[in-house]
């Protein structure tokens, strides 16, 4: 009861705060708008992980800096839909998930909790590959080689991630300083890189009207290749076969890192954060706030400058000693894009038919532009990105240690924070809310998939970075369930009462939401495609009717309940 009283009374305070700095004006208002600010912080914590991070490097690695305009906007996209479920939230005080099965859909309500919950056990495997690299790359190469190390590591992560979510509501200065530690390591890896491009700028190693132009968007990229490789892919013998190679990699990188920017179970732990510090209607305007500085501000600056860092180091260049090599000497995945050259050349795709010999003499017989946009194609990892910052540190242990410290606590983060999601998904789908056992098992889930699905599944000890751009597809083809049911609360009058915005307002408001829907969609859409085809997209369109046709056959119900009332 002392701590409900405390919580109370804090609430209290906060409120006739806001009432005091809005009736002083904008400056007071803004101040005490940053001091108050929380829940989108939390969202950055999640947002500023592996994921993020991955998806800057690879779209600095294969775009340049032509794609520095792709996260910005898809962060803006998704603050205005996280902007709408805050806004929801906020008006009716409502939880989230059972508001959108009474006045919306059932449909969507167990779509969006059932997406976010996968998410959270899909998005774990990479935060466990990232910790795990960021341990045995960058930390400690020498003690925890090989893969007996690999699962010590992952166990390792378990136990701490395990330990922050168990105690997360309890009260002590271990907790409080564990969270301040994450928060500065994560800010090392952000400020680490904000320093390599002052450092490259004041060398003048950057072209920073290209830069500027990067962030310009510009959707003919889905279905043109970068300018900085179109020289190379004109050299080639196969123009056609890397024309549709780079595309279906820009598209994948694409899609990766759009999902990185917003995922579905973000939009899950966002208006539960709210909620859970006591806010109301008098919050909506720091809501607001907090989404548009906590949230955006830290996101541009940490993925733009991995994206510039990324881009001048990898961008269209190569080793002019591994692309000479004989092709006996080649591995990895730059042997791998070579022979599925020759094998485009052959017109099959099954390698086997082809001995060692043959298949080293026709990589041989390769023109050196196709062996240069072979090696372009390499999937990077942690221990290359971390020469990014040599930069700034010079070469050497420290700069190793730097990033890995960054990343791994990182990961750590994202890994506690996907947990404490799954928490609150569980309690919501069970209806024990404030049942903290029930919570805690569910939190359990991501921590236990993630690492087992870590070690079954991913044995490319060459690029666990590469995690990230699979599971984020996958997100991706999720989030428009979200969008779509967000829009429908939106426009629910038996949900928002008086609160439902009005005239001029409601169109901007729609319209802007639409664009989220539709930006969304296309990802999704795209990844759908490119995995499974038809079937997916089938798939896909079956559940938007059924969601849409649900939602709307509740809205004369509704009427006539309200009007018995």
């Amino acid at each position: 009861m002392g701590s409900e009283k405390k919580g109370h009374d804090r609430l209290m305070t906060e409120r006739s705060q806001l009432e005091e700095a809005q009736a002083a004006g904008i400056g007071r208002t803004l101040a005490t708008y940053t001091r108050l600010s929380g829940p989108g912080w939390l969202q950055s914590a999640i947002t500023l992980g592996g994921g993020s991070l991955a998806g800057s490097l690879y779209l600095g690695v294969i775009g340049g800096y032509e794609f520095l305009w792709l996260q910005p906007l898809m962060m803006i996209l998704g603050i205005v839909m996280l902007s709408a479920i805050a806004y929801v939230t906020l008006s009716t005080g409502k939880r989230p998930f059972q508001a959108m099965n009474e006045h919306v859909s059932p449909v969507l309500g167990w779509g969006w909790l059932l997406a976010a919950m996968m998410a959270n056990l899909v998005w774990a495997m990479p935060q466990f590959s990232l910790g795990t690299a960021a341990l045995q790359q960058n930390l400690f190469p020498h003690y925890l080689a090989g893969d007996s190390a690999k699962v010590i590591c992952v166990l390792c992560l378990f136990l701490i991630a395990t330990a922050v979510v168990w105690f997360y509501d309890s009260p002590g200065w271990g907790v409080r300083v564990f969270e301040l530690s994450l928060k500065a390591m994560v800010g090392l890896v952000v400020l680490s890189f904000f320093g390599v491009v002052v450092a490259m700028s004041w060398k003048g190693e950057l072209d920073w009207i290209s830069i500027a132009k990067g962030f310009v968007p510009d959707l003919s990229l889905l279905w043109r290749p970068v300018t900085g490789l179109h020289g190379f892919i004109d050299e080639s013998s196969a123009r056609d076969y890397w024309t549709t190679t780079i595309l279906h990699a820009q598209r994948e990188r694409m899609i990766a890192a759009a999902a990185t920017a917003v995922g579905i179970n973000m939009t899950f732990l966002l208006p539960y954060s709210m909620l859970r510090k006591g806010w109301d209607r008098a919050f909506r305007g720091l809501a607001a706030f907090d989404l548009s500085t906590g949230l955006f501000i830290p996101f541009l600056v940490a993925t733009s400058c991995v994206v510039i860092a990324a881009a001048s180091q990898f961008h269209a260049q190569f080793d002019e000693r591994i692309i000479s090599q004989p092709a006996a000497d080649t591995t990895g995945s730059y042997r791998d894009h070579l022979e599925k050259r020759v094998g485009a050349e052959s017109g099959s795709e099954d390698r086997s038919v082809l001995s060692e010999s043959e298949m080293n003499a026709k990589i041989d017989a390769l023109p050196s532009a196709d062996r240069k946009l072979a090696y372009m194609l390499i999937k990077r990892d942690s221990l290359d990105l971390a020469t990014a910052l040599e930069n700034l540190f010079g070469k050497g242990g420290l700069t190793q240690k730097v990033f890995g410290i960054g990343v791994l606590g990182m990961a750590i983060s994202t890994i506690v924070i996907l947990m404490v999601i799954n928490g609150f998904c569980v309690t919501e789908m069970t209806g024990r809310h404030s049942d903290r056992v029930v919570q805690r098992l569910g939190a359990l889930f991501p921590g236990v998939v993630g690492g087992l699905g870590f070690l079954a599944l991913w044995g490319d000890d060459q690029a666990r970075f590469w995690l990230a751009v699979p599971t984020s597809n996958f997100g991706m083809v999720l989030l428009p369930i979200a969008y779509i049911a967000f829009f429908f609360m939106m426009n629910s009058p038996s949900l928002l009462g008086d609160a439902m915005p009005r005239g001029l307002l409601r169109v901007v408001v729609n319209v802007v939401m639409l664009v989220a829907i539709i930006a969304a969609s296309i990802g999704a859409g795209l990844s759908v495609w490119a995995n499974v085809g038809w079937i997916g997209v089938v798939f896909a369109a079956v559940f938007v009717v059924i969601s849409v046709v649900n939602a709307g056959s509740k809205r004369p119900a509704l009427k006539q309940h309200e009007q018995t009332l």
